[in-house]
């Protein structure tokens, strides 16, 4: 059972806010069936939901698990309202996963962060905030930066010279922004990201490897997020962009001079090379990589682990190293598969032939 201190904070550091069953169905415009007054203070799955937990039941092949489940609150698709259960209350939806989604903000508001700068941080000269900025412990903020109004700097964060941050922007402990970074307003940063850094550009010259000065920006647009210990570098001649709305997952490695449109999404561990362009709502599942200078076309999708060396079409799915068309993939995969007991027919033919040879002398 989560513990929880008086303030109402979980032991794990988060808030938490308490809602009854009456609250949740008015939230949510659903029936509401059980106990109104059942107070709920957090979410859990139905295998381990408990009494002071909300938890939901969308799917038929989960019913044997809700049969058993001690939540105290469940949202229940219209279609499965009368499984049986032992839940307190259940709230009657047309769609349980949308249901929790829209409740997740109210049983676990963001924390509060109270403006003004801490003692142990470092501001140098020229630098101007807007309204209501925080700036945590052990802060650096280089020469002649601005970080806009509603921002939260969390501790340890690194803002080089002349940086700009926009308005309601969060960055985790731990980010720095070198200079020559922008961030455009409502972007969120998480812990150990690296933004406009070098990139990996050097020319090999009277025996040595020269390093191509960077001198490009690395510029994030509105409402963007960029996952814990992603590195995005900053353009050589050119900027690398990453166009709004677009969610970046951890551990990313986005290569000087990339353009990435709107609303795309990059997961975990993808490598994007040099000069790369990637056009809108493009999607690269977990480990993609992606050769310099390719383009990929609007809505087109990666599936995990591709290896891309050629252009890939507007809103076609791609797979495999190399990458091909995800149906051409699928086949040559499958004849990879048949190899084997190909192989073996193939053995005994050239056996019996030798057979058949040595029989004939």
């Amino acid at each position: 059972m989560t513990e929880r201190s008086p303030s109402g904070q979980a032991r794990g550091g988060e808030r938490q806010q308490a809602l009854t069953a009456s609250a949740i169905a008015a939230a949510v415009q659903g029936t509401l069936r059980g106990d109104p007054d059942i107070v709920v203070t957090g979410v859990a799955p139905l295998d381990r939901a408990e009494r002071h937990h909300l938890t939901f039941l969308a799917s038929a092949s989960y019913v044997p698990v809700f049969a058993q489940c001690e939540a105290g609150v469940a949202l229940v698709s219209r279609a499965l309202a009368e499984s049986a259960g032992h839940v307190l209350a259940r709230v009657i939806v047309d769609d349980p996963h949308e249901a929790m989604l829209s409740l997740l903000a109210s049983l676990h508001p963001e924390s509060v962060h109270v403006p003004g700068v801490h003692p142990t941080a470092v501001i140098g000269r020229g630098v101007r905030f807007g309204e209501r900025v925080s700036i945590g412990p052990y802060v650096v903020v280089g020469d002649g930066a601005h970080i806009g109004s509603d921002t939260r700097v969390a501790a340890h964060v690194v803002v080089g010279e002349g940086v700009s941050i926009g308005e309601r922007c969060d960055l985790s402990p731990g980010v720095t922004l070198y200079a020559g970074t922008e961030l455009h307003d409502r972007v969120r940063v998480h812990a150990g990201a690296r933004l406009g850094s070098d990139g990996f550009g050097y020319v090999f010259r009277e025996g040595r490897h020269e390093k191509i000065p960077h001198v490009g920006r690395c510029i994030v647009h509105d409402d963007v997020e960029i996952g814990a210990n992603t590195s995005i570098d900053r353009g050589s001649i050119d900027d690398t962009v990453i166009g709004a709305g677009t969610k970046i997952d951890n551990l990313v490695h986005i290569a000087h001079n990339v353009r990435v449109g709107r609303l795309c999404l990059i997961m975990a561990q993808v490598g994007v090379a040099g000069s790369v362009r990637l056009a809108d709502g493009v999607i690269l599942a977990g480990q993609v990589g992606i050769a310099g200078h390719r383009s990929i076309g609007a809505g087109a999708r990666l599936a995990g682990q591709a290896g891309v060396f050629g252009d890939v079409p507007a809103g076609e799915t791609w797979s495999g190293y190399p990458a091909r068309p995800h149906r051409d993939a699928l086949k040559a995969q499958a004849a990879l598969f048949r190899l084997p007991r190909l192989l073996r027919a193939l053995e005994r033919l050239v056996e019996e032939r030798d057979d058949t040879r040595s029989a004939d002398t």
